[in-house]
């Protein structure tokens, strides 16, 4: 076992592109400047305590770690998330309702007191915000609470994509990097190096992929030109992250790997009609008493539409 070293700030200088500060070398700068904050070195400490603690080789370390944070801290945020996005569904039905009365009503207003259309069309939308607001504050459910997962998971995964970078060119010392180097399994046994055989970044790059596309598939509702636009973002950027992890070093792929598996898996549990009574999630009309073959069977539709297509 071992103890976590912080190098000293001189040895960071020597490390390439490293500035005094975030406005010190641009991109490079910003990103050294990133590597150095305190909440990265927490992660280091963190990850040294893990390894100390179970005594496993450190690709271990890192896919235990990646799994421990992912259950401990996103997967309750991700039920509350759940939570809320069914309260927002179901309140859609008397959302509706409210709207068409509330047209009705200005409609009438407006002819009393010789509206405009344009004036008209703002009192509407006005009075609808405001109703609609008293609703999500009736509910506890306003949208923006849903995205606390997302405030939460990214800077945690970014935190420790920066704490295994510091381990992995020695910025948190030469004994961490020593371990690092020959830390690794089958084909990546130096976690300091990038996977030559692109086999983790591939990897990730897939998961990632069905993780977007079960998510497209399980929309029973219309969807808008927003959604579709935000899916094929999420679509580039699974792919981009290939060469992205193939230029990093391996622990940093294995991490996102990881990461990315376990989150496959929490994604399908919250499916699970047992699980969401367990979390209390309340049902929903777009709820399945048969999550995983609906899923399934929306895959196998989508890729052998695409397969007609070609």
């Amino acid at each position: 076992m071992w103890r976590l070293v912080r190098a000293p700030r001189a040895a960071l200088g020597a490390v390439p592109g490293v500035g005094s500060g975030p406005g010190s070398g641009g991109l490079g700068g910003w990103y050294e400047w990133a590597a150095r904050a305190e909440p990265v070195h927490w992660a280091e400490g963190g990850l040294a305590a893990l390894q100390a603690a179970t005594g496993l080789p450190w690709w271990a370390t890192i896919a235990g770690g990646a799994a421990l944070l992912r259950t401990a801290v996103t997967l309750p945020l991700a039920a509350h998330q759940g939570r809320l996005l069914a309260k927002l569904e179901n309140l859609q039905p008397e959302i509706k309702g409210l709207a068409q009365r509330l047209r009705c009503e200005v409609s009438v207003r407006g002819k009393q007191l010789g509206w405009s259309e344009r004036v008209a069309r703002l009192q509407f939308q006005r009075n609808l915000r405001r109703a609609v607001s008293e609703l999500y504050v009736r509910d506890n459910c306003h949208p923006l609470k849903a995205t606390l997962l997302l405030w939460v998971q990214v800077p945690l995964w970014l935190c420790v994509s920066l704490a295994l970078r510091n381990c992995s060119v020695g910025a948190s010392g030469s004994h961490v990097q020593e371990q690092f180097s020959s830390g690794g399994a089958l084909w990546f046994t130096d976690l300091t190096a990038p996977d030559s055989t692109w086999i983790l970044p591939v990897s990730l790059g897939l998961v990632n992929l069905l993780i977007v596309e079960i998510f497209a598939s399980q929309k029973k509702m219309p969807v808008s030109r927003f959604q579709k636009l935000v899916t094929n973002l999420f679509r580039v950027v699974s792919v981009l992250m290939i060469p992205v992890a193939a230029t990093v070093p391996s622990s940093m792929a294995l991490y996102w790997l990881s990461s990315s598996l376990v989150g496959l898996c929490h994604n399908l549990l919250l499916r699970s009609p047992a699980f969401r009574r367990l979390c209390r999630i309340p049902r929903s009309a777009a709820d399945s008493d048969t999550p995983y073959r609906d899923i399934g069977a929306a895959l196998a539709a989508r890729c052998g539409l695409r397969r007609g297509q070609l």
